[in-house]
């Protein structure tokens, strides 16, 4: 076939290769692997289709491990008290259903990696070792050094490809199908050649995982444009919690060949301690009062903290990474940041080289290499970086499906489980849980529903809205556009928010979409970054769009969602999540949207006390 046939308005479907499968699963990170593993399992015809190389994704990078109630490391752990942990994290704000079963099943989801031949670090005894982690009671995270994502993309890739699914690399999901109001395939563009193909289903599965290239500075790759936020939104799918971005507070801010490169909380986790200019560990004076008997281990500890008692077991560097973000900004802005505008992370002093060789190798390897700088020797430079998105698509927490039929969202491109801010190591137990859940949810869809029609039209449709790039005489630059887009994001969708800056962000995106309108791409097809750059942009807009509606509606801090305005949590707010759509003209809806009740037992166990809840579990197990 000749490939530039389909460049011009005319396109003949016929001409473009059409692959069947009965569910595609779109990303091939922690959460698209398992759910594919587990449609494999259950006997689907599974296509696993992901933009860069198998092996690449997200879930590699991170490093501190995978948080489930194993209570290898403190027996009294409990899935009660991960689910109050996550709860209390998430500002209550997450989907109680979610959490209760991300809670639940983590523990069968961690020991079944183990089945399938992951290798993690041990106790003297032999159990899975895990470690201190922001916002956890007890050492929670299974890990492997700081390699943790990379031991579990590693065992998932070896159990799905020996179980034959076809997985389609460097391929571009371009836009969604239909069949009336259910999915019936998909568009996508394989990047080497720039030709197109179709994949023909029943069922998609999105695990696209964020959005954080719409900011200049972030711990993620090229990868994370939003595609499946793009993608559900334009299909007639709602995203939710949007606003809920979090910037991770460690990611490096100097030298500038790592900058947004994320340093593991897992260095805090084995000691590591953050000071200002003045070397002064400032985060004993940036314990919120309401929060600290929340993470340490008794009231009396908590009085410990606020006293300044630095032997207390659990160091503040661990508090959640919204408290921790805010404290580090705080310093730069008081004039006691490092040189380069953050604090300083030091663990060369608290630990020997041997010992953060040992337990952080990849940190150690990685800024030796990449930055000239000894991490047995030298503190880092870190501040606040944009790291994960706690909202996504809005999806049924047993099924993971979205409102429309066929459609699934699981891991970091969903909402739900994390509510207004993610725990640590919560994001690798999400992927697990919820990425089984959406591949028994599509089983289940598939058993139950006839082969949709595809329909041309609009298979060509999404066609010629990608060729039309390639074939504008003139034309705006995607990536100044992009660039325009990361700045604009950057300084008024940032870690502090105002309702004149979000409002000057909206109108800013929506100048932006215009020049969208006219991007144009030169070259031809084939090895064509420019053009990759542009189609990429659409989803990037929809995501920046919606971030920036939804924070300006939330009129209160949570979380991660902090307004300068509206300073601190308000309760009327718990009772709303802000949920976003696409209107009939094509503009975007951001509405408040009432919350479903808490079931009761839920609502209990979120609001006993730890000493309270530590009874219970005793009195469960039969224990004085």
């Amino acid at each position: 076939m000749d490939r530039f046939k389909y460049l011009g308005q005319l396109v003949n479907i016929n001409e473009i290769k059409t692959v069947k499968h009965d569910v595609i699963v779109l990303g091939a990170g922690g959460a698209g692997l398992r759910a594919a593993i587990e449609c494999s399992m259950q006997g689907l015809s599974t296509g696993l289709v992901c933009k860069s190389l198998l092996g690449k994704a997200h879930t590699v990078m991170a490093e501190g491990g995978v948080a489930a109630s194993l209570g290898n490391s403190d027996d009294r752990d409990h899935w009660k008290v991960h689910f109050r942990d996550t709860m209390r994290g998430g500002k209550f704000l997450n989907n109680w259903r979610m959490a209760e079963l991300h809670a639940k099943q983590a523990p069968d989801r961690v020991r079944e990696l183990e089945e399938w031949g992951a290798v993690f670090d041990r106790t003297k005894t032999g159990l899975i070792n895990q470690r201190n982690f922001g916002g956890h009671r007890y050492p929670r995270l299974a890990h492997v050094g700081d390699r943790t994502g990379l031991e579990i993309i590693r065992t998932l890739q070896d159990r799905g490809v020996h179980q034959g699914i076809e997985v389609y690399m460097e391929c571009t999901g371009l836009d969604l199908l239909k069949d009336g109001d259910k999915i019936a395939g998909m568009v996508a563009m394989w990047r080497e050649t720039g030709e197109f193909i179709i994949f023909r289903c029943k069922a998609v599965i999105l695990a696209t995982g964020g959005g954080g290239k719409a900011w200049k500075i972030t711990s993620n790759s090229w990868e994370y444009t939003g595609d499946g936020y793009g993608m559900a939104y334009e299909a007639g799918a709602e995203l939710m919690d949007m606003e809920f971005t979090q910037f991770h507070p460690t990611g490096m801010v100097w030298p500038p060949s790592v900058r947004g490169t994320l340093v593991t909380e897992g260095v805090r986790g084995e000691g590591g301690i953050l000071v200002n200019s003045e070397n002064e560990r400032f985060m004993y004076d940036n314990i919120p009062e309401r929060f600290a008997p929340e993470t340490a281990d008794t009231e009396a500890e908590a009085e410990r903290w606020l006293d300044g008692d630095k032997e207390a077991r659990r160091p503040p560097e661990l508090l959640t990474r919204d408290v921790v973000a805010r404290a580090i900004r705080r310093e730069v802005k008081a004039g006691r940041g490092s040189p380069h505008g953050g604090a300083f992370l030091d663990i060369a002093s608290r630990r020997s080289a041997e010992d953060i060789k040992k337990k952080l190798p990849s940190m150690y390897h990685q800024f030796k290499v990449l930055a000239e700088l000894d991490i047995t020797k030298e503190a880092m430079e870190v501040g606040p970086t944009l790291h994960y998105f706690m909202g996504g698509v809005r999806v049924d927490a047993d099924s993971q499906m979205t409102r429309v039929p066929g459609l699934f969202a699981c891991g970091e491109c969903a909402a739900g489980v994390h509510g207004a801010n993610r725990l640590g190591g919560n994001s690798l137990s999400d992927l697990l849980v919820c990425g089984k859940l959406a591949g028994s949810g599509a089983v289940d869809y598939i058993k139950s529903t006839a082969t949709p029609n595809l329909n041309d039209e609009q298979a060509k449709y999404i066609i010629r809205s990608a060729t039309n790039i390639l074939n504008r005489e003139s034309g705006e630059s995607p990536y100044l556009i992009h660039e325009k887009l990361q700045d604009l994001m950057q300084s008024n969708v940032g870690i502090v928010r105002t309702d004149e800056l979000l409002s000057e962000g909206i109108d800013g995106v929506m100048d932006l979409w215009k020049s969208f309108q006219s991007v144009k791409a030169d070259g031809a097809s084939q090895f064509n970054p420019g053009w990759h750059q542009a189609i990429a942009l659409r989803n990037l807009l929809i995501t920046s769009e919606a971030v920036a509606r939804a924070a300006r509606i939330r009129e209160e801090s949570r979380g991660a969602h902090t307004r300068v305005d509206f300073e601190g949590e308000r309760d009327e707010w718990l009772q709303y999540n802000v949920v976003l759509s696409k209107n009939d003209d094509g503009t975007m809806n951001a509405e408040k949207v009432h919350r479903e009740a808490p079931g009761k037992e839920l609502e209990r166990i979120a609001n006993l006390s730890i000493e309270e809840l530590e009874a219970e579990v005793r009195q469960e197990r039969g224990v004085e």
